[in-house]
């Protein structure tokens, strides 16, 4: 079955938060939740942009109630600020792990990690697993992970995840975007093994146009322009996470895309294909394990036990 904007129910009394709301399809996302009554927390590293953002959902012709929520995703300390912060609030129905780099020039975060790794990645997971009591109150939250098309012949190098053995930046990124989706089907393994009320999906947006492209200097603008002509709009990209976080059909553990063209484009939204390394449970033990080491972080989950 396919899905539509028109298709989004009503989310009036829900409070969500979008990493990445400021601009792209990341904004799309925020803006497609509060056109349908959600309070919406814009989870963004620059306050300028996301209060520019703010001020465009303002303007439209929908209700719109939103938040700016600090948060840099490739600084641990930022993302626990911005979790005490969250958890301030008196209820999270939807977090949408939205935000991210693609294919920048070598630098990595403070930590030590590589910087697609580090926001991608390692930053969601740890504000995830910081937000997971407040997401299991009120009878349970959605939450959306952001993978890509990137993530298909990916794999996850864990003896170079600081690229001082060297660095593709295509390669780092389609990494980054493993372990999302890694991520995103262990989380739901794992409340489902705890008997959470909280669900994890996951959804990637096609070939759509966005400023992540921004790091490729004028062939990036020029082939952003080019897909938001022939393949995606940001808007249109953002549908498959509108999916996750409001479809009453969407499940824990469900991956959706845009519905056409070999997933890379489409109007409506529908199922997609993990790729079998995505939904390898010993590598996405693996992954968890590590993420734990790196951050800091433990979301106090037990792995599932085993099929």
């Amino acid at each position: 079955m396919s899905f539509a904007f028109s298709d989004i129910p009503d989310q009036s009394g829900k409070t969500a938060i979008v990493t990445g709301a400021n601009t792209g399809i990341g904004f799309a996302i925020a803006q497609g939740l509060a056109r349908k009554g959600a309070r919406v927390l814009l989870a963004c590293r620059d306050a300028d942009k996301a209060q520019q953002a703010q001020e465009r959902l303002a303007s439209g012709h929908e209700r719109a109630v939103t938040e700016f929520l600090p948060l840099d995703l490739a600084n641990i300390a930022s993302v626990r600020e911005a979790a005490e912060r969250a958890g301030e609030e008196e209820r999270i129905d939807i977090l949408v792990n939205n935000a991210g780099v693609m294919m920048p020039p070598l630098s990595r975060a403070p930590g030590g990690c590589e910087l697609q790794f580090a926001v991608n990645h390692l930053g969601h997971f740890a504000f995830t697993g910081l937000l997971l009591d407040k997401l299991a109150a009120d009878g349970g939250a959605r939450v959306v992970s952001q993978s890509s098309l990137a993530h298909r012949g990916a794999t996850i190098d864990f003896d170079n995840l600081d690229a001082a053995q060297g660095y593709g930046r295509t390669k780092f990124y389609g990494q980054s975007k493993l372990a999302n989706l890694l991520f995103a089907i262990e989380l739901d393994r794992r409340l489902r093994a705890a008997n959470s009320p909280v669900v994890s999906l996951a959804c990637h947006p096609g070939i759509a146009q966005t400023e992540l492209t921004r790091h490729l200097g004028v062939l990036g603008n020029l082939f952003g322009a080019l897909v938001g002509a022939v393949l995606n709009t940001g808007e249109a990209g953002a549908l498959p996470a509108l999916q996750s976080a409001t479809d009453p059909m969407a499940q824990g553990g469900d991956y959706y895309g845009p519905y056409g063209l070999r997933e890379m484009s489409g109007r409506t939204s529908g199922r997609a294909i993990a790729s079998k390394t995505a939904r390898d449970p010993l590598l996405a033990a693996r992954l968890w394990a590590k993420s734990v080491e790196l951050t800091g972080i433990d979301p106090g989950l037990a792995p599932a036990p085993a099929a």
